[in-house]
């Protein structure tokens, strides 16, 4: 029994797998949170805002994108304002003079988006020389002050509301229509968007090659199993597996290895008791070939044509038995060559055996077996349809052997028990052309031991065809 090296289990495999590529990717998320710095909001003052709707011209914000200014039919309402942004909208109002209730806000509910308030040089306080310098354009992202706070005398100044992310502002026009200020719509990515699709893309560039050796490795044995079950297909004796991996993969194979022996000595064993039981038939025919010199004359021609007719069968069933257990020996050769040299061989002894067709075709097979199984299709068709006509092509990466006989071919129901060992089909195969029963048999037999097949056909114009395909 071959020895194999064990692996960890599939499961414990593919549970480390998922494990390691979590932690990856959740560690390529964190170093990228750390090291990028934060992305920067857009938003856009009130100012900006109504400069726009006064010009009725593109304004190109501090911290945003570029504000165009649009007629539209109609502009949707979010529902209820809040505080800030009905505050927000009576600010825009008062600057362009317009009544609050012609201004409308379209913007989303989500938490991005909300008003706030940007206090704009608010007087020093001792506090704030004790504090130090005053933050720069970004003071607004600073939490806003209650109104009961430290600044509030701060935020009681002068103030310029902002608005974050996208939002649509409407003034309606005498005449219906609404002047509409947006930020430019863009078809770009955010940036906290962007940072996700980095995080995606540097997560996919880690994990996937570890994830390709698992793939690779939890493929091998497959393929080797498929390897192995077409090896054995074509010959019983093939080299046992000899595979490491998993716990899994190693049963398997061990598994697969066991039902190979056994097959290999059920057909051994077959082979021989058949081949032991004909060689022992061989001594009472022996026998029965003398007692009958004492037979009537009437009987003995009789009695002695069944005799020889059992000898022959014993002899090809020998040969048969021979033939199977001879140790095979693949190599590459030419069909074409061999199905010329053996209708050359029927033609010199006098038959009408041709090659119509030769195209180079190579496979890997036994010289041997292939050419007992060409000769056997060639005399078949020589014996029992006076001709033979012969073609070797590929197709569809099988190389095809076809003989052609001009006999009377065979009926539908025996095109298959034709392949059975020593049954002769009436009336062409009888005793009196000489078969035995067992050519076609030792054909299909040769031709699945190297994992092809052969069948028979009626052609249309008469006469039986033989097909027989093999691997390319």
């Amino acid at each position: 029994m071959t020895m194999f090296r064990r692996g960890a289990p599939l499961f414990v495999q593919a549970l480390g797998l998922v494990i390691i590529t979590l932690v990856a990717a959740q560690l390529i998320a964190i170093a990228v949170i750390f090291n990028l710095p934060p992305p920067p909001p857009e938003f856009y003052r009130s100012s900006e805002i109504v400069r726009a709707l006064k010009t009725g011209q593109p304004v190109q914000p501090r911290d945003g994108r570029l504000l165009v200014v649009k007629q539209r039919g109609s502009i949707r309402s979010t529902g209820p304002d809040s505080i800030r942004r009905a505050d927000f909208k009576a600010g825009i109002a008062r600057a362009i003079d317009v009544p609050v209730n012609r201004v409308e806000m379209q913007i989303d509910n989500g938490p991005r988006f909300f008003v706030r308030r940007l206090p704009v040089n608010p007087p020093k306080t001792p506090e704030d020389d004790r504090r130090g310098p005053a933050r720069g354009p970004r003071e607004p992202f600073a939490r806003e002050p209650g109104p009961g706070g430290p600044g509030a005398a701060r935020m009681q100044g002068r103030d310029e509301p902002l608005i974050f992310g996208d939002f649509k502002l409407g003034v309606r026009q005498s005449d219906g229509h609404w002047l509409v200020v947006e930020p430019k719509p863009t078809f770009r990515l955010d940036s906290w968007q962007q940072r996700i699709l980095l995080i995606l893309l540097l997560s996919v560039i880690a994990v996937t090659p570890l994830a390709w050796l698992f793939a690779r490795r939890l493929a091998q044995p497959i393929t080797a199993f498929a390897d192995a079950a077409e090896r054995l297909g074509k010959d019983p004796r093939t080299p046992p597996l000899n595979l490491s991996g998993s716990t899994e993969v190693v049963a398997a194979a061990s598994a697969f290895n066991m039902m190979q022996e056994r097959l290999r000595r059920y057909v051994e064993d077959r082979t021989a008791m058949v081949g032991a039981i004909a060689h022992d038939l061989r001594t009472p025919l022996t026998r029965l070939k003398f007692r009958i010199e004492a037979a009537p004359d009437d009987i003995r021609p009789k009695l002695a044509a069944d005799i020889d007719q059992m000898e022959a069968m014993i002899s090809a069933t020998l040969a048969f038995v021979r033939d199977t257990n001879r140790p095979a020996e693949r190599t590459k050769l030419e069909l074409s060559s061999l199905l010329e040299s053996v209708v050359d061989e029927a033609a010199e002894t006098g038959g009408d055996a041709t090659v119509e067709r030769a195209e180079k075709t190579v496979i890997e097979g036994d010289p041997v077996a292939l050419k007992r199984l060409v000769s056997n299709l060639v005399e078949n068709a020589l014996k029992y349809g006076g001709a033979a006509r012969g073609r070797v092509y590929a197709e569809d990466g099988m190389a095809i052997i076809e003989i052609d006989d001009d006999g009377p071919g065979v009926s539908p129901a025996e095109l298959e028990r034709v392949f059975e060992p020593f049954y002769r089909g009436e009336p062409s195969r009888n005793r009196q052309t000489g078969g035995i029963g067992l050519g076609l048999a030792v054909v299909r037999s040769l031709a699945r031991a190297h994992g092809g097949d052969v069948t028979l056909a009626n052609r249309p114009g008469g006469g039986l065809r033989a097909s027989v395909r093999l691997p390319a």
